[in-house]
């Protein structure tokens, strides 16, 4: 890729997320047992991969996912909307700049897709998710926060996130429905492995894991957090009937 010019993208959600002050959101023992929580939601999502294929991690300078990714075996290159988002990518990994609306990449080119933290900030995710579904020729995983979950009272919760969060921002709320037929229109099979029943900010206010997973364990034993957990990593598979 040459002659890019960033400010003409039209998607720049991933600029806040790979900041350091959005990782400091998951600093402490809380922060990293929800990220645990996601990383092994994520590997859930990868356990048929064959090592040795390709990913890419859409928007991913948050560096949250593509070590997974490379613990996977897979090769992996993060894609970012400005340089300042590979600030918290790891040098061994390959970093390019990208619209990520059209990216740089051939029809089904790459193995596994992964974008988390950018589709409830894209503005334009009906466009986002049929090209994370073109590059894609096995799997695309995403996350996004559930309607069907404690996030429906999520304008009330806003000011109480906001003040305690301090960088917390407005995001989309997703229908289950939407999301699953707009993976659906493109050629995709879903699977959806919700996270936490409570919402993160209660977590991230306990400070204290061993809290959090007792207050979760009864919602998983009732299946609550399937019906109602939120965020949802969202296991996409292309069908082995979509065309070529």
């Amino acid at each position: 890729m040459t002659d890019i010019d960033p400010s003409l993208f039209p998607e720049t959600a991933d600029i806040e997320t790979a900041n350091d002050e959005y990782a400091g959101r998951f600093s402490g023992k809380a922060g990293e047992w929800m990220l645990d929580v996601q990383s092994q939601q994520l590997r859930n999502s990868l356990h048929d991969i064959p090592a040795n294929g390709t990913a890419v991690d859409v928007g991913g300078g948050h560096a949250q996912t593509e070590w997974v990714l490379r613990e996977a075996g897979l090769s992996v290159t993060v894609t970012g909307s400005a340089e300042s988002c590979k600030h918290r990518v790891p040098e061994e990994t390959p970093f390019i700049l990208a619209d990520h609306l059209n990216l740089p990449y051939q029809d089904r080119e790459i193995d596994v897709v992964v974008s988390f933290r950018l589709l409830p900030h894209c503005e334009r995710w009906p466009e986002l998710i049929p090209e994370l579904c073109r590059i894609a020729e096995n799997r695309v995983v995403v996350d996004y926060p559930a309607k069907q979950s404690v996030n429906f009272i999520a304008d009330k919760l806003f000011a109480l996130k906001k003040g305690f969060e301090k960088n917390t921002r407005p995001f989309t709320l997703f229908s289950h429905r939407e999301i699953r037929e707009a993976f659906e229109k493109e050629g995709f099979t879903v699977k959806r492995r919700p996270q936490f029943f409570w919402p993160m900010v209660l977590h991230r206010m306990l400070k204290n894991p061993k809290i959090s997973r007792t207050i979760e364990a009864p919602a998983r034993w009732l299946g609550l957090n399937a019906l109602f957990g939120s965020p949802v990593v969202l296991e996409a598979r292309r069908n082995t009937t979509s065309p070529l």
